[in-house]
């Protein structure tokens, strides 16, 4: 028995630092955030009815898979991040689909307030998110 510490393994130290995991963590919170706040903001500035309802609901469960993201941890943080990614990829698909051949019967067009930079957010949100889901599941592996 010695009263070494034990050697680390190169192997189990080439993944993602926590450092490195938390800032990818609170990214993915950053990018729910500003999704959830861009269908509020449309909420409070004229988007009304079943789309308004919808839009409501995407703000709170964008805040609420912001901070499970952040606070969660285990299986249940890389639930939480599986979660996130369906949930922006969904969200990016609706618009998508809303843009082109219509959703709930909405047709959606690219001169409206935000359709934009909401593409533009969703589409890098959802690469944020699965790199995030890559590198905490990488990182549950090595534990």
């Amino acid at each position: 028995m010695s009263s070494q510490p034990p050697v680390p393994d190169p192997a189990r130290t080439s993944g993602a630092s926590h450092r490195t995991l938390m800032a990818w963590r609170v990214l993915s919170a950053i990018v729910l955030v500003v999704m959830g706040a861009i269908h509020i903001y449309l909420v409070f500035y004229g988007v009304g009815g079943l789309l308004g309802a919808l839009f409501v609901l995407n703000g709170v469960g964008a805040l609420v898979l912001a901070v499970a993201i952040l606070l969660l941890r285990g299986r249940l943080q890389l639930a939480a991040s599986v979660l996130s990614l369906l949930f922006m990829v969904g969200t990016l698909l609706a618009l998508v689909l809303a843009l082109t051949v219509g959703l709930f019967g909405i047709h959606e067009v690219l001169t409206f307030r935000l359709v934009p930079t909401t593409l533009v957010v969703e589409s890098v949100g959802s690469v944020i998110l699965a790199v995030n889901l890559v590198l905490q599941y990488r990182a549950r592996g090595e534990h």
